[in-house]
């Protein structure tokens, strides 16, 4: 008898926490955790989930890691929603394996969470909404490929390792070139990390192992997948006289990437929506406990931005999102 209290209490624990904010008079309140909160990525991503709040008059709570790569702050953080009781989460996982605890634990007690960015191994979560990365990686091959007359040596600098986003940009990369009878990748087994810093001394090395006794680069291509990998290779480049020299690809956006785009020292970045994924991540979680149908995944895209097309309006407003109207 005591078990089957037990059992019940836990049950209407359940219930209630998963139908909190239902009622007419109790908005919905909904935490979003992303990976990290300094890149501008991470700002875009606040940036739609802020747009989809005020859409549909719920309240988020935006707190993350400092560091993309500190998967026990974050875990402490989805820890912590589940203790303030939210109506739902929304999560972009540093690490598809570590966190997959946490969020069944929400799952266990009627909290829903809807992952975006990044994959989570996991069958407890109502949908997941990211762009498809490995095809991503696949745009940047193919790219990457034509740039250079399908042959040639190339590069990769990983990013964080154990992160399921960049991992499958590198995947789709690899795959691609393989394609290429005439391409070769020369190196894939450097991580440049999740900061700048760290992304700019792991270039520094990389360049020095195919630098010539005359100075002279002995690749003809470069891959990174993403941001701060993108911008510390950018500023190696740059430091060493080879930027607009070798044929470079990086993924994701910011200014002073769209800058170097447009000078020609990046060839081509692939270029997300994150403010689309933060305000679909907030839409779908909501209509879900609304009791809606919700399809359990949800690409937001990719596309490759050269100097060519970054003035279409389309892409323009794709690298210079109105941040501060959400962002206030």
């Amino acid at each position: 008898m005591r078990k089957l209290l037990c059992f019940l209490a836990v049950t209407v624990t359940a219930l209630s926490v998963g139908r909190q904010g239902l009622g007419e008079d109790k908005a919905l309140s909904i935490a979003v955790i992303p990976m990290g909160s300094t890149h501008e990525y991470w700002k875009s991503i606040h940036a739609g989930a802020a747009q989809a709040a005020q859409e549909l008059k719920v309240d988020i709570l935006w707190k993350g890691p400092l560091r993309e790569d500190d998967r026990n702050s974050q875990i402490d953080l989805v820890e912590d929603m589940i203790a303030k009781r939210v109506s739902g989460i929304v999560l972009a996982p540093i690490d598809g394996t570590a966190l997959s605890r946490p969020v069944g634990n929400a799952a266990g007690v009627g909290i829903p969470v809807v992952i975006v960015d990044a994959a989570l191994n996991s069958d407890k979560i109502v949908s997941f909404i990211a762009t498809d990365n490995y095809k991503g990686g696949v745009l940047a091959g193919d790219h990457l490929a034509q740039l250079l007359h399908n042959k040639g040596q190339v590069i990769m600098l990983r990013g964080l390792e154990g992160s399921a986003s960049t991992m499958a940009r590198e995947q789709g990369f690899l795959d691609t070139v393989k394609k290429y009878p005439g391409m070769s990748v020369v190196s894939s087994n450097q991580h440049g990390g999740i900061t700048t810093e760290t992304g700019y001394q792991a270039s520094e090395n990389l360049l020095n192992a195919y630098k010539s006794k005359t100075g002279d680069l002995s690749i003809d291509g470069i891959f990174c997948p993403n941001e701060s990998t993108t911008f510390g290779m950018l500023r190696a480049l740059q430091d060493n006289g080879y930027a607009g020299k070798v044929r470079f690809i990086g993924f994701d956006s910011s200014a002073k990437l769209v800058e170097a785009v447009g000078k020609g020292q990046i060839d081509a970045l692939v270029v997300q929506d994150p403010q689309r994924m933060g305000y679909l991540g907030i839409k779908t979680l909501v209509g879900h406990l609304k009791g809606e149908k919700i399809d359990r995944r949800i690409d937001t895209g990719a596309t490759v931005v050269t100097s060519k097309n970054m003035n279409e309006q389309k892409i323009h407003d794709l690298l210079h999102p109105d941040l501060k109207r959400w962002l206030k």
